[in-house]
């Protein structure tokens, strides 16, 4: 799986991925108008806003961009309209080409993790059919219960041809209450990391792993720490823009090779329309503003890989 994002960037020339978190408050209000008027002020009203933002959104930008990424809770937030309406994303970003990482941050312990990995990343048993629900491509993946939890999700990556990023340093200020505790001398996040390897060993395509990782933007000086210690891993990098990533923080991501991450942007190219710098498009062409967002943010990491 890993070696397809990497030709899809090699292709598109942009280690890009962008989130398709969208709150109600991203969405232009003639798009909401339309849906509640169809759908009424409903679930299945916000739900049908959703899905006609994003497909604007994904035929704007499906051309300059290898994946993108789905957070899972802006869907679940609208309930079966809206896990409704991602799975349909999904299915529409991988007709485009797109490559789609679920990001739902699953992780529990045997018959649980292997169910999750059946949802997202494999199939489910269904007498003499085997059924594909959500169908992603990867997964982000939460690893505070260990191995157990991991290999289920491993399991399915090598049946399937699928990925996930486990996470390891994340973006979020508060992250540091746990991951940077010392553990024996080292840092929580190093022990993950190294469990990370581990993992990644059993399902290598190539020379990275198909076990990727997640690593926040915003501590550029762990980037690097973190590309020592798993210099097999491709990351998944949160926190660029919006959250205060800057693209010369992440050049101790890349090998020399510009290789060895994607880096994701959510509202900052989502909610472009709504900043000053794409005013010029109107609420009408925010499509064409996530595009433009996408092109400035690809000159962005140009010069760093």
């Amino acid at each position: 799986m890993i070696s397809r994002l990497i030709r899809r960037i090699s292709e598109t020339g942009a280690p890009i991925c962008v989130g398709l978190d969208p709150m109600l408050t991203h969405i232009p209000e003639f798009i909401l108008s339309r849906a509640y008027e169809e759908k009424g002020e409903t679930l299945e009203g916000a739900a049908e806003a959703v899905w006609q933002f994003n497909r604007a959104i994904v035929d704007a930008v499906a051309d300059l961009v290898p994946c993108v990424k789905p957070q899972l809770a802006m869907y679940e937030q609208f309930g079966v309209p809206g896990l409704a309406v991602y799975q349909r994303t999904v299915q529409y970003c991988r007709a485009k080409g797109l490559i789609v990482i679920a990001d739902g941050k699953r992780g529990d312990i045997g018959s649980t993790s292997a169910a999750y990995a059946a949802a997202h990343l494999g199939s489910v048993q269904i007498g003499k059919s085997s059924c594909a629900a959500f169908d992603s491509d990867m997964l982000t993946v939460n690893p505070y219960l260990g191995s157990d939890g991991i290999k289920p999700f491993v399991d399915a990556c090598n049946a399937f041809d699928r990925g996930i990023f486990v996470l390891v340093k994340t973006s979020n200020p508060s992250s540091g209450e746990f991951q940077d505790r010392l553990i024996d001398g080292k840092p929580l996040y190093w022990r993950v990391a190294e469990k990370v390897v581990e993992w990644g060993r059993s399902s290598m395509d190539g020379e990275w792993s198909n076990v990727g990782a997640v690593v926040g933007a915003t501590y550029p000086e762990m980037i690097g720490e973190l590309r020592g210690l798993m210099p097999h891993t491709f990351f998944l990098i949160p926190g660029y823009g919006a959250q205060g990533g800057r693209a010369e923080d992440l050049k101790d991501a890349f090998d020399r090779d510009g290789i060895g991450a994607v880096v994701n942007s959510s509202r900052g190219i989502i909610a472009a329309w709504k900043k000053d710098t794409y005013a010029r498009f109107g609420t009408e062409h925010f499509a064409d503003a996530s595009r433009a967002a996408v092109l400035a943010m690809k000159e962005d990491l140009a010069k760093v890989c």
